[in-house]
């Protein structure tokens, strides 16, 4: 490797975990440190109205809107946006009422699901939809510097990367490229359930779902604060193909 492609990864690699430092400090902290840029302060001041009045609501309401919206989207009835005005709207910031941590699955689109518009949802995705680093520091971002009061973390039925970590334990089978660390990382998950009774895929998608939540809860110093002082709620749920219904679960 030459070596000014060699400083460019160490420099980007030095840059996340710089981000990750700093997210662990606090975001109230960071802004009156002078830390966070522009942007960021811009997203976390309080002083001057959201962008979308609306989102600005507590834990328990956030959840029941988000039920609310994926029950119009299960009966045919999604709301119509006017994608045009929400544009204008955020061109200075956002402010989402809810963070998701969910699959990568084409099928599964959580701003369809729940019937939400732009700016009303801030999505974190990766296959397998467990918690990384980087997805850890983004929802922490979404809570800390956002303002979001909701955390879901969104399984789904028939998640190839969970029938890949399967395969993994029971066969030990070996995936080319990356996705052995797909499958590593949803191991524990699986070796949880292997032994229960019923359909294997279901109840490691379920325990997955149940971890990921877990792992937030106990994220320190910025989701557990907001846990403490009642201005986050972090649960869990399932999507059903089907019918799009979510069913919570943790």
């Amino acid at each position: 490797m030459c070596e000014s492609c060699d400083s460019g990864s160490v420099s980007k690699v030095n840059h996340r975990r710089h981000f990750l430092r700093l997210a662990g400090l606090g975001a109230g902290a960071l802004l009156l440190a002078g830390v966070l840029p522009g942007k960021f302060a811009l997203a976390a001041d309080t002083t001057s109205a959201p962008p979308k009045p609306k989102n600005v609501i507590n834990p328990d309401e956030a959840l029941k809107r988000l039920m609310a919206g994926n029950q119009r989207y299960v009966s045919g009835h999604s709301k119509t946006h006017d994608f045009k005005a929400e544009r204008e709207a955020l061109v200075s910031g956002q402010n989402p009422f809810v963070a998701v941590l969910s699959c990568s699955d084409s099928r599964i689109a959580p701003e369809y699901a729940f019937d939400t518009a732009r700016g009303d949802l801030f999505a974190i995705r990766v296959a397998g939809n467990f918690v990384t680093d980087e997805g850890l520091a983004s929802i922490e971002y979404g809570v800390a510097v956002l303002g979001a009061p909701l955390i879901l973390v969104l399984g789904h039925e028939r998640c190839g990367a969970i029938e890949a970590g399967i395969k993994a334990v029971k066969d030990h089978t070996v995936f080319p490229g990356h996705i052995p660390k797909l499958t590593d990382a949803l191991k524990s998950s699986i070796e949880a359930v292997i032994k229960q009774p019923g359909e294997l895929v279901e109840n490691a998608t379920v325990q997955n779902v149940k971890d990921s939540v877990a792992i937030l809860k106990k994220a320190t110093p910025l989701l557990t604060d907001a846990l403490d002082k009642g201005t986050l709620k972090i649960v869990g749920g399932i999507y059903r193909l089907a019918t799009g219904k979510v069913e919570l679960i943790a």
